[in-house]
C-alpha cells in the first residue's frame, strides 16, 4: 500500500444560473457560510457572500502520495461538483489549489 498524504484543497468557482429560489436559499444561509465558519474538512466547507458572485470550498483530502497534489485537487473538485449538484446549485469556472501538508515546510522564528 502506498503512503498516504493529507492535502488541504481550496476549490473556487463562480455561481451560474441560480434560480430565484436557489438565490433566496443561499441568502437565507449566508451568515452560516462566512469566513468565520471556513474550515478544512473531509466533506468540505462552503463559503460565499451576499453578492452571490463566487464561492469557495475547503477540503481535507487523504490520498496516495504518489498521486500528488493534482489528484487531490481533482478529488476535491469532484466532491464540490457533487455537493453543488445535490443542492441544485449552478456553477462555472471551478479551479483549485492543493497543499501537501505532509511535505509542507514550517519556518520557525529563531530567538
Amino acid at each position: 500500500m502506498a503512503p498516504q498524504h493529507t492535502y488541504r484543497v481550496i476549490v473556487r468557482g463562480k455561481w451560474d444560473g441560480l434560480t430565484p429560489r436557489s438565490r433566496a436559499g443561499l441568502l437565507a444561509e449566508v451568515d452560516d457560510h462566512g469566513l468565520a465558519q471556513h474550515r478544512f474538512t473531509p466533506d468540505g466547507s462552503l463559503v460565499y457572500d451576499r453578492a452571490l458572485h463566487s464561492f469557495s470550498y475547503r477540503f481535507v483530502i487523504v490520498s496516495d502520495a504518489a498521486d500528488g497534489e493534482e489528484m487531490a485537487a481533482a478529488l476535491a473538485e469532484d466532491k464540490a461538483e457533487r455537493a453543488l449538484k445535490a443542492a441544485g446549485l449552478g456553477w462555472r469556472e471551478l479551479r483549485s489549489t492543493a497543499t501537501d501538508m505532509d511535505t509542507m515546510k514550517i519556518n520557525r522564528k529563531s530567538r
